[in-house]
C-alpha cells in the first residue's frame, strides 16, 4: 500500500464518486477504480457500496477513511517539520482569529509579530468557532485566538488574556458622552443591534442579559461585525461588543454601566501532541509576553 492510495481513497470519498474524484486527481477513471480495487485487496475489505448512481463508503471503509485522514495530516505535519527553521530566518504560520477579535487584534498583533520576525510568511484567517476547530483538527491551522470554550477533545488550549465587553454607542445616539453610569433599568430601555445568535460574542451577551434579568429589545441584527460597526456609527441604537472597539477614530463611545460588565477568557487553541513550528512558537510567546499580561 502507498500513500497515493490512500489520496485516492480520500479523493472518492470527498468527491461522491469515481468520475468526479478522477478529474479532480488528473488520472482517468479506470486506473482510479484499479488503485481503489488494489487497495481493497491488500485490506480484504470492500471500501465502497458501488451498487448505487452515488458511490458511498461501507462501514469499514468509513473507518479506514478516518484513520487515512488522520495519517494524511500527521505526515503534513512531518513534512513541515522538516522543512522548520528555528531562528526564523523563514517559515510560515497560519493563524486564524474569530470575528470580534479580528475587528480589534489582528493590527497590533501583526504588527508586532512582523516587526520581531519579518521573515515569517503570515497567512491569516477570519473565521468562526466551528470553522477554527476544523482547520486546527485537519492541520490546515498552526494556531488560533478565540475562546476557551471549545469540543474537540484532539486541542488544547493555552490562556492568553481576559477579555471584558462594553456597551457602545455612536455619535448619533442621546447617550454619547455621557458620563453617569448607567443602571440595569436604563440599559434595559435602549434599543440595541447585535451579532446575530451564532457568533459566539452574542452568546456571551444573551448570558449576561439573562444574569441581570434583562430583556432586552433587540431591534437590528447583524451577521458581520463590520456591518455592525457601520450601523452603530450611523444610527441612535448601541450594542455590546469587546471593550477595545469603541474608540475615537471608530466614533464609538463607551457607556459606564454599575453592574460589572460581562467578561470571557481568550486562549490561543492549537493540536495536542501535535509538532507546533517554530513560527507559531513564537508567537505564543509574543501573545503571553504582551497581550497576556
Amino acid at each position: 500500500m502507498l500513500l497515493r492510495h490512500l489520496r485516492y481513497l480520500l479523493a472518492v470519498a470527498d468527491n461522491g464518486g469515481f468520475t468526479r474524484a478522477a478529474e479532480v486527481l488528473h488520472v482517468s477513471q479506470p486506473t482510479l477504480s484499479q488503485q481503489i480495487r488494489q487497495l481493497e485487496e491488500t485490506l480484504g475489505v470492500v471500501l465502497f457500496d458501488r451498487t448505487s448512481r452515488t458511490v458511498t463508503p461501507t462501514d469499514a471503509g468509513q473507518a479506514y477513511i478516518e484513520c487515512a485522514r488522520r495519517v494524511l495530516v500527521e505526515l503534513a505535519a512531518g513534512k513541515r517539520a522538516l522543512h522548520d527553521v528555528k531562528d526564523l530566518s523563514r517559515g510560515t504560520l497560519r493563524l486564524a482569529m474569530t470575528p470580534t477579535f479580528m475587528a480589534y487584534l489582528v493590527g497590533p498583533i501583526v504588527r508586532d509579530y512582523t516587526a520581531r520576525f519579518p521573515n515569517i510568511h503570515l497567512e491569516i484567517f477570519e473565521l468562526s468557532m466551528d470553522d477554527i476547530e476544523m482547520g486546527l483538527a485537519d492541520d490546515s491551522l498552526d494556531i488560533a485566538i478565540a475562546f476557551d470554550h471549545f469540543r474537540n477533545p484532539d486541542l488544547e488550549s493555552i490562556p492568553a488574556f481576559v477579555e471584558t465587553l462594553a456597551l457602545m454607542v455612536g455619535r448619533e445616539h442621546p447617550l454619547y458622552d455621557c458620563r453617569k453610569a448607567l443602571t440595569t433599568e436604563q440599559v434595559a430601555e435602549l434599543d440595541f443591534a447585535l451579532l446575530t445568535p451564532d457568533f459566539a460574542t452574542r452568546v456571551c451577551i444573551d448570558e449576561y442579559f439573562t444574569k441581570a434579568k434583562i430583556t432586552p429589545k433587540v431591534v437590528i441584527e447583524v451577521n458581520s461585525v463590520n456591518t455592525l460597526l457601520e450601523v452603530i456609527r450611523h444610527t441612535g441604537v448601541a450594542t455590546i461588543l469587546p471593550e477595545p472597539i469603541a474608540t475615537q477614530d471608530r466614533a464609538l463611545y463607551k457607556l459606564e454601566m454599575k453592574d460589572k460588565a460581562p467578561q470571557r477568557g481568550a486562549s490561543l487553541l492549537r493540536r495536542k501532541n501535535n509538532y507546533h513550528n517554530a513560527a507559531s512558537v513564537a508567537f505564543v510567546e509574543l501573545v503571553q509576553g504582551t497581550i497576556g499580561k
